[in-house]
């Protein structure tokens, strides 16, 4: 002990203690922390890839499943319907898809893997409404040069049967493809690439 009644080995002893509590109360406040930057249970799931079969799917008809909380619209299209999409094109503002969110192993003018099945994201790219599926030929509503495609309710955009917007269109843009990849004829997992499957 020196003479101003301070004990060294005592004061060591305390910082030593206080340094060792600090840093596991550092720790323990920087654990939850950094665990709230990794994404939840329901994060992973919204994000994960969705497996669909189109076994049961016949030819003009389609179904709408949920991929990142998303309505995707798949189609198979007929023989009918492939040849029709060749004669809208001039009144397409994008034909060969060159604007599009659409990955780059889809035909850009069929804008699918296969050429029969038709994936697109069911969200307008106007203002994000839902677009419908009107597959009739020259319904009253829609004009006797519809040739089928999907109607927004919302403000009217058009849009052919391979998701392609008509020009002077609210809709800026085609309907975008989400990536995709087939594991079997029948079994499409949507987001996951096929370059990468």
């Amino acid at each position: 002990m020196d003479g101003d009644g301070i004990n060294p080995d005592r004061r060591r002893f305390l910082v030593a203690a206080t340094s060792v509590v600090g840093a596991v109360g550092a720790v323990g406040a920087a654990v939850p922390f950094v665990g709230s930057w990794s994404p939840g249970a329901r994060a992973k799931a919204a994000g994960a890839p969705v497996r669909i079969s189109i076994a049961k799917l016949e030819p003009g008809q389609q179904m709408v499943v949920e991929w990142r909380g998303q309505p995707v619209f798949v189609l198979r299209r007929s023989e009918a319907i492939l040849a029709d999409l060749g004669k809208v094109t001039p009144q397409l503002a994008d034909p060969q898809s060159e604007d599009s969110v659409q990955p780059d192993y889809v035909d850009h003018r069929l804008r699918s893997i296969k050429p029969e099945i038709l994936l697109v994201v069911g969200i307008c790219t106007h203002l994000g409404c839902s677009p419908t599926f009107r597959p009739q030929v020259a319904p009253v509503d829609l004009g006797a040069d519809w040739l089928g495609g999907y109607y927004c309710p919302c403000h009217g955009s058009r849009y052919d049967l391979a998701g392609r917007v008509f020009k002077s269109q609210p809709a800026p843009l085609n309907l975008p493809v989400p990536p995709h990849a087939y594991e079997s004829a029948d079994i499409i997992v949507i987001g996951i690439d096929q370059e990468r499957a």
